[in-house]
């Protein structure tokens, strides 16, 4: 696909606690579309219903795939011609399934390619912050930052790394390179 039929989608990924959310704010406080991320709004959801996070991770195959379905849902509704940044895309989902050992069917794959995007950033990692939604260590966090590169690279896409910056300068960082 050219880039005059691709969607301007963008993509801001990294490892867990690199200040995807942070950077995807500063983005909306400045008036562009964005989409959160869908894993943390599954794991919020389920635990609303009262599962633990051990519950919730637990079947990872069933919840990486639900995560994955959200993505896809959302992703459809988006305007193909409006600008929009995403926290974490399709994906994402494989490097996931990665580094969880989790074979990706045809189906699993067809549906993390079936969109693309104009161009992926990939955020240098911040030290690692625990919170209700996130269970990695920091050798979890570089192996899942490595493995998304990786995916995004088989992918045919250029990634662009984000330098630790202020959310202000990593915008702009990001802003300046489109």
């Amino acid at each position: 696909m050219s880039a005059a039929t691709t969607p301007p989608w963008y993509v801001i990924t990294g490892g867990p606690s690199s200040g995807k959310s942070t950077t995807i704010a500063e983005l909306a406080s400045r008036g562009y579309a964005t989409v959160s991320e869908h894993a943390r709004e599954y794991i919020v959801d389920q635990l609303a219903l009262g599962r633990t996070l051990e519950e919730i991770r637990a079947d990872e195959p069933a919840m990486q795939r639900s995560i994955m379905k959200m993505q896809a849902e959302h992703e459809a509704t988006l305007d193909r011609t409006e600008l929009v940044f995403l926290d974490r895309a399709l994906l994402d989902a494989l490097a996931y399934f990665r580094w969880l050992n989790i074979e990706p069917s045809e189906a699993d794959i067809a549906l993390a390619t079936k969109a693309v995007y104009r161009k992926v950033f990939i955020l240098d990692l911040l030290p690692l912050v625990q919170d209700e939604a996130r269970n990695e260590n920091a050798d979890a966090q570089r192996e899942l930052h490595a493995l998304l590169h990786d995916i995004y690279t088989e992918y045919g896409y250029d990634v662009v790394h984000v330098p630790v910056l202020t959310p202000a300068q990593r915008a702009d960082y990001i802003l300046e390179r489109l």
